[in-house]
């Protein structure tokens, strides 16, 4: 057995091989924003038969589809700390989404920090949710069979706008796939100082918290850090994705067991010696994650369709 929090020796190797790509980001100049925040990523390693832009209102998508029945319509947010990333550079990761679940995928390029402060992100995503909820019929879908996913700060989007709407009264998703997410806000755990440096930072966390909150106290707010919210229950069924060396792992863990706790449907999986970023970064552990939440999607949307829920 690998010990949880013991890094990968392959991961080890990588990180020696590709020092600027595991150095932690903490510049919030425009310069590296807009860098950070590229159209572009690595060349694609899944083909689809179908992907085109679009829009929901002012919030530009993009819509993974192949030609097969699709088993559901998975909203997808990307991650980034709130402040960098794009619908370009996590292509990969739209891609093997749909590959592995099945379903169709929307990305969503929802506004970053600190040009736009909570909630705008949060705010998007709601929005091309309820879009998603409407216009599932569109894609062969019911909308009884509508999930949502994200890693890092797209994995606490999702959390939270699952929590939106569970509060707003309207339809919720099926379920939410929760890949590191980060659901605490400033407070710290044990793996925040354990695995501080490794692919991302205390620091970098701090200074990106503070892009988002707009410098306002927003610390114990639900829908920006959803482990404080008075209750998590009547939430979706949530698959709860963590790194064993990951910063957030703790947190992550923390999210879960409140779920759990309050009566919700959690599968909580956890990838020994992975950090932050794997299923991003295509670690070869990324391979078993992706196969893992494609079944876990598969049989969530069945389950869905089937009434067993």
């Amino acid at each position: 057995m690998v010990e949880e929090g013991v890094l990968d020796p392959w991961v080890v190797e990588w990180i020696a091989a590709n020092p600027l790509r595991a150095t932690p980001f903490d510049d919030l100049s425009p310069a590296f924003l807009e860098l950070a925040r590229g159209p572009v990523g690595e060349p694609p390693t899944r083909e689809i038969d179908r992907v085109n832009d679009e829009s929901v209102g002012d919030v530009p998508i993009r819509i993974y589809r192949n030609d097969t029945e699709p088993t559901g319509l998975l909203v997808y947010f990307h991650g980034g700390g709130y402040v960098i990333g794009s619908i370009g550079l996590m292509d990969n990761v739209a891609r093997e989404l749909a590959c592995s679940s099945g379903a169709v995928v929307v990305s969503v390029e929802y506004r970053l920090a600190p040009e736009h402060p909570f909630p705008a992100g949060l705010d998007d995503c709601h929005s091309v949710t309820r879009w998603a909820f409407a216009n599932a019929a569109r894609f062969d879908v019911p909308q009884h069979k509508v999930a949502v996913a994200g890693e890092s700060a797209g994995g606490n989007l999702a959390a939270t706008t699952s929590l939106r709407l569970r509060d707003s009264g309207g339809p919720l998703p099926c379920g939410q796939v929760l890949m590191y997410p980060g659901t605490a806000g400033p407070l710290v755990h044990p793996s925040t100082y354990e695995f501080d440096g490794l692919i991302i930072s205390r620091t970098a966390g701090e200074r990106y918290w503070a892009a988002y909150s707009g410098d306002r106290d927003i610390d114990r707010e639900p829908y920006a850090a959803p482990l404080h919210a008075g209750s998590v229950a009547g939430l979706p069924p949530a698959l709860v994705v963590l790194g064993g060396c990951d910063m957030l792992r703790d947190e992550g863990r923390a999210y879960a067991a409140r779920l759990r706790d309050e009566g919700g449907e959690v599968d909580e999986v956890c990838y020994p010696g992975q950090p932050h970023g794997f299923i991003n970064f295509g670690f070869p552990a990324a391979e078993e994650a992706f196969a893992h939440i494609g079944g876990w999607l598969r049989a969530n949307f069945q389950s869905a369709r089937s009434g067993e829920r």
